[in-house]
C-alpha cells in the first residue's frame, strides 16, 4: 500500500501520518533537480530530523527522519541525466529509493522537460535512469502515465524495465485527462502481464476494498493512492477509516513535532477540508487565518501538546 507524491502535501508529517495507519511505502512531493542541486545535507539535533537545506535561504527543502528510511520514496523532477544524478547523491543515502516524475501533466514540469513530457523521449529516459542505476546503490524506480494505446504504454514500460529500474508505477490515466475521468485499470493489467518487476497501480482508490479490487483487475503486486489519502489518510487502516476529525488532530500533532512549515501545513488541512467542506465555513476561515503551528493547535485542540514538545526543545537546547 503506497501513499503517492503530492506537492505541498508529501511532507515528513503526513508521510507518518499515512504509514501510522498502515502505508508500506511512502513517496515524498516531487522536488525538481535544479532546486536540490542548491542544496546540503544537515542533521537537525532539535528535532531529530535529517534536512536538505537550500544554501542561502535556509529553507528545508526536504526533511526526513530515522523512523521512516525504510520505506520513504524521494521523488524527483528532472529532464536531464547528469543533473539527475547530482541531485539524487544528496539524498540518496537517507531514502529507501529515488522515484523519476515521468507523469506530471502539469505545465511547470511540461515547461521544463519534466513530468509527462519524458514519456515521448524514450532515449531521454533511458539515459536518465541507466545513469541513476550505474552510478548509485539506492534503488531507482518511476512513474508514468499511460500513452495514446495500450500497445504504445507496454513497450515504453518494456524499455524502462530493461534499464534495471527496481519497479514502475502506472498512472490509469493519460496525460489529457483529468481526476473526474476513469482510471483505466486495463491498460495497467496490460503492463503487469508485458513485464517482471513490480508494478504500482495508481488511480481511483479511495477506500480499502479498493486495493484488493485494483489489485485484482491489474494483476499489480502494489497499489498506490493520492487523492483517496488526501481526503483521509486511515484509507490504509484495514480496521476502516476513523473520523476525519481524528485525521486532522493527529497531522497537526505530527506537524508540531516535527516543525512543519506552517505555509505547508495550512495548505494540507485546506485540501482536507475542500473535499468535504467549505473554507468559507468557521474551520476554514481559521485555518486560513492562522498564521504559525501555535494557532493551529489551539484550533484543533492541540495548544497542551504544542507547549510541551516546545518545553521539551527549549530544555534539550539548553542542557
Amino acid at each position: 500500500l503506497v501513499l503517492a507524491p503530492m506537492v505541498r502535501v508529501g511532507t515528513l508529517p503526513f508521510r507518518l501520518l499515512a504509514a501510522a495507519y498502515g502505508a508500506d511505502i511512502t513517496y515524498g512531493e516531487e522536488i525538481i533537480d535544479h532546486k536540490l542541486i542548491k542544496c546540503e545535507r544537515r542533521i537537525n539535533d532539535v528535532i531529530g530530523s535529517t534536512d536538505i537545506v537550500e544554501k542561502g535561504t535556509e529553507n528545508v527543502v526536504f526533511r526526513t527522519c530515522h523512523e521512516e528510511r525504510s520505506r520513504v520514496v524521494f521523488q524527483m523532477g528532472t529532464s536531464d541525466a547528469v543533473r539527475a544524478l547530482t541531485a539524487a547523491q544528496i539524498v540518496c543515502k537517507d531514502v529507501a529509493a529515488v522515484d523519476i516524475n515521468m507523469g506530471c501533466p502539469k505545465s511547470f514540469s511540461i515547461s521544463g522537460g519534466m513530468g509527462a513530457a519524458l514519456l515521448t523521449k524514450p532515449e531521454l529516459i533511458h539515459d536518465i535512469l541507466t545513469t541513476l542505476k550505474r552510478n548509485l546503490d539506492t534503488p531507482i524506480t518511476c512513474k508514468i502515465r499511460l500513452l495514446k494505446s495500450s500497445q504504445d504504454t507496454v513497450e515504453l514500460a518494456r524499455r524502462i524495465e530493461k534499464t534495471g529500474v527496481s519497479a514502475l508505477t502506472v498512472h490509469g490515466r493519460k496525460v489529457a485527462d483529468r481526476p473526474r475521468d476513469p482510471a483505466k485499470w486495463s491498460e495497467i493489467a496490460d503492463v503487469v502481464a508485458a513485464l517482471s518487476i513490480p508494478v504500482i497501480a495508481n488511480g481511483d482508490v479511495f477506500e480499502y476494498e479498493d486495493f484488493q479490487h485494483i489489485k485484482v483487475a491489474t494483476g499489480a503486486s502494489s497499489v498506490m493512492v493520492a487523492r483517496g489519502a488526501l481526503w483521509n489518510a486511515s484509507v490504509f487502516s484495514p480496521k476502516g477509516k476513523v473520523p476525519r476529525e481524528d485525521v486532522k488532530r493527529e497531522y497537526v500533532r505530527k506537524s508540531i513535532l516535527w516543525d512543519n512549515d506552517v505555509k505547508s501545513t495550512k495548505h494540507t488541512l485546506k485540501e482536507m477540508i475542500m473535499h468535504y467542506s467549505s473554507l468559507g465555513l468557521p474551520e476554514g476561515k481559521a485555518v486560513i487565518k492562522s498564521e504559525a503551528l501555535a494557532d493551529l493547535a489551539q484550533l484543533y485542540g492541540e495548544g497542551k501538546y504544542y507547549e510541551f514538545v516546545n518545553n521539551n526543545r527549549l530544555f534539550n537546547g539548553s542542557r
